[in-house]
C-alpha cells in the first residue's frame, strides 16, 4: 500500500457485541473496542442500595460534625484573615531595603537651611499628639483618637495676611494623562470649603497651562488670594538638592507614580506646606496637624514594605528630612517604573535611617486620618462608589441615622481629615449616596455663602 492509500476499516452493527465476527481481529481493536465498551459502561454506573446507604451513613454525619465544629470556633472565636499577596525580588530587598547607608549630614548644624529652625520643628512642644503608635484596628478606635486633635485657637480676627505668608497647599494635574474637569473639581470644592481661606493658599501645579479651564477659572475669580496656578520646572526646583542636575529628574510612567512622587518633594522642599493629591475629598481643617511634619499611614495592616504613603503630607521648607530623602534618591538604583520606589518605599527607608543615627523621625498620621477606606470592613468607611446600604456596620444608630445626617459615619467624617479616594476617575458617586449628603452637598453650601458674601 502507498502512503497515500489506506484499507478501509470494516463498519459493524450497533447491536454487535463490540467484537468483529472475523476470529483475524486484531489485538488492538479489540483493545480499542474493549476501551469504547468500558467508558460506555461507566457512564451508566449505579450504587446498589446497600452501598448508597453506606455511603450517606458516613457522608451525612460528617457533614453534620463540621457544621457543629464551624458554629463552635464562630461563636467561641473572632476570625480574621488578610489576604495581601505581594512578591518583591530579594536580590532588590537584599540591595536596597535591608542596608542602612549613613545619613547625608542633613541634620548636621552647618549643613540645615536658615529657613528651618531644627528645635522648634524637631524638638518644640507641640499642642497635638498626631501618633498613635498602634494600628487601632478595634471598632472606631481610629476616628475617636482623630477626634483629640483639637482645633486651633485661631486670632479671630481679619487682619489681611500677603498670599506668601499664609498656609501653604500643594496639589498636582498632569494635563497630558486627562483634562482636569468634575471629580477634580470635587478636590478643589472640598478645600475652600473646609480651609481657613484668609489663612490658606492652594497652589495647583501642572505640567501644562490650565488657566483657559474654566473650572479653573472659576476657582481664580472667587479666591484671587488664596489660588494659584504654577508649572513644574522639576530643575530649577530640584537646585539645592542632592537631586540638582541628576539623570534621573526627567523619569516619568503612565501612571504619574515615579514623577509624581518627586515633584511632590520637590515642590514642598522648595516652597514647604502640605501636599494633597487630587483623588482626596478633604473633611476637616488641615490646620492643627500642621505643627508637625508627618507622611501618612498606608493603611491598618502596616505592609513590610509600603507602609508608608505621601498622598497626604507636611514638611516645613527645605526640612532637613526632604534633603536626607534627595540624598537617598541620587545615592541609589533607579526607581522601577511605575512604582513607589520613590513613595512609600523612599519613606520606609530614610524612617529607618533617621532612627539608626538617633535622629527623631517625621511623624506617620494614623490610616484613617487621611485613608479610611484602608482598613478592615467592619470599620472602614463604606464604599463611596456603590449605592448606601441601609444595615450593616455605619447604619447601627438610633432612628436607623447611621449613614445619614448625625449619624455614625457623619461623626467619623467629623474626626478625620480627607477621604482618599485612590483615583478611580472613570467611577461616579450614586445619586443621594453618602459622599452627596454627607460631603458635596455641604461643599455647595459652603461655597454658595462665600460666593454671596462676596457680592455684598
Amino acid at each position: 500500500m502507498s502512503r497515500g492509500e489506506y484499507e478501509a476499516l470494516p463498519v459493524y452493527d450497533a447491536g454487535d457485541s463490540g467484537y468483529p465476527p472475523s476470529s483475524h481481529t486484531s489485538t488492538s481493536s479489540r483493545r480499542n473496542s474493549r476501551f469504547s465498551k468500558s467508558r460506555f459502561s461507566c457512564s451508566l454506573v449505579t450504587l446498589r442500595p446497600r452501598t448508597a446507604f453506606a455511603l450517606f451513613k458516613f457522608i451525612l454525619p460528617t457533614i453534620a460534625a463540621v457544621l457543629v465544629a464551624c458554629y463552635i470556633v464562630y461563636y467561641m472565636f473572632e476570625p480574621h484573615l488578610h489576604v495581601d499577596l505581594v512578591f518583591y525580588d530579594r536580590q532588590w530587598i537584599n540591595a536596597e531595603i535591608k542596608p542602612l547607608t549613613p545619613l547625608g549630614g542633613c541634620f548636621d548644624p552647618a549643613n540645615v537651611s536658615p529657613f528651618y529652625n531644627v528645635t522648634e520643628a524637631v524638638y518644640g512642644k507641640k499642642k497635638n499628639e498626631v501618633q498613635a503608635g498602634v494600628p487601632m484596628r478595634m471598632g472606631m478606635d481610629c476616628y475617636a483618637f482623630a477626634g483629640t486633635v483639637e482645633d486651633l485657637d485661631e486670632d479671630p480676627s481679619h487682619t489681611y495676611i500677603a498670599p506668601d505668608q499664609r498656609r501653604q497647599f500643594h496639589t498636582y494635574w498632569r494635563v497630558d494623562l486627562a483634562p482636569l474637569g468634575e471629580r477634580q473639581e470635587f478636590m478643589l470644592k472640598s478645600f475652600f470649603a473646609t480651609q481657613n481661606i484668609p489663612k490658606s493658599r492652594l497652589v495647583l501645579w501642572s505640567n501644562g497651562d490650565l488657566e483657559d479651564n474654566l473650572i479653573v477659572q472659576k476657582y481664580l475669580k472667587l479666591f484671587p488670594d488664596s489660588f494659584k496656578l504654577d508649572i513644574v520646572d522639576i530643575p530649577t526646583l530640584a537646585k539645592g538638592t542632592a537631586m540638582e542636575d541628576h539623570k534621573l529628574l526627567n523619569l516619568q510612567d503612565k501612571k504619574a507614580w515615579v514623577d509624581g512622587d518627586l515633584v511632590r518633594l520637590l515642590v514642598i522642599w522648595a516652597y514647604g506646606g502640605v501636599w494633597v493629591d487630587m483623588d482626596m475629598l478633604i473633611t476637616r481643617d488641615l490646620a492643627p496637624l500642621l505643627e508637625h511634619e508627618f507622611v501618612t499611614q498606608w493603611d491598618c495592616y502596616d505592609k513590610v514594605y509600603q507602609a508608608l504613603n505621601g498622598a497626604l503630607m507636611h514638611f516645613r521648607k527645605q526640612s532637613p528630612y526632604l534633603c536626607e530623602a534627595f540624598h537617598l534618591m541620587a545615592n541609589s538604583t533607579p526607581p522601577r517604573s511605575p512604582s513607589t520606589d520613590w513613595g512609600a518605599i523612599l519613606y520606609l527607608r530614610l524612617w529607618r535611617r533617621l532612627l539608626l543615627e538617633s535622629i527623631p523621625p517625621f511623624k506617620i498620621l494614623p490610616f484613617c486620618f487621611s485613608d479610611p477606606l484602608a482598613c478592615r470592613l467592619d470599620n472602614s468607611v463604606p464604599d463611596p462608589f456603590v449605592p448606601d446600604r441601609k444595615d450593616g456596620r455605619w447604619a447601627d444608630a438610633p432612628k436607623g441615622q447611621g449613614i445619614e445626617e448625625g449619624g455614625r459615619l457623619s461623626w467619623a467624617l467629623s474626626k478625620i481629615f480627607t477621604v482618599h479616594l485612590h483615583n478611580r476617575w472613570d467611577k461616579g458617586f450614586p445619586k443621594d449616596g453618602w459622599v452627596e449628603r454627607l460631603l458635596l452637598r455641604k461643599y455647595d453650601e459652603k461655597l454658595k455663602h462665600i460666593t454671596q458674601r462676596n457680592e455684598l
